[in-house]
């Protein structure tokens, strides 16, 4: 029970991180676009699609990156694993709207917003492992 708990947290946390990002895309656009050129703001909005994408992103990690480290992930896979989770998330939204939608323009742009988040994700996990202290340092 203890590791679905943990492999929640993290999807949660991978979401999240991801949703602050899409969320500055979104304050990116509005700036562009202006207000009221929506029902509801850019940002909120992007946020949400990204902390979708960023969930569907850790599902797919776990399924298919289970038992490998960051330091032995590649860069081009991650990013192949993120496309996937955004457009796991176009394809929701597709759904829901009863419609694909302008396939030609969504679809890039939601498999590219999921590459460079999963880039960043694993160069933040790369990082972070770098910085961890070794399990016994002999020091206490």
């Amino acid at each position: 029970m203890k590791r679905w708990i943990g492999r929640i947290r993290a999807a949660v946390a991978v979401g999240l991180t991801w949703a602050a990002a899409w969320f500055a895309a979104g304050m990116v656009l509005l700036l562009i676009v202006g207000v009221g050129a929506a029902d509801v703001p850019f940002p909120l909005f992007f946020g949400l699609l990204g902390f979708l994408s960023g969930a569907a992103f850790s599902v797919i990690l776990g399924l298919l990156g289970r038992r490998r480290r960051f330091d032995q992930m590649s860069l081009p896979r991650f990013a192949l694993w993120g496309a996937l989770g955004g457009l796991a998330v176009y394809g929701l939204v597709a759904l829901v709207q009863g419609s694909a939608g302008e396939v030609a323009v969504l679809v890039p742009i939601f498999g590219g917003a999921g590459a460079v988040c999963a880039t960043g994700t694993l160069a933040l996990a790369r990082r972070a492992d770098a910085r961890e202290l070794p399990a016994d340092s002999g020091t206490r």
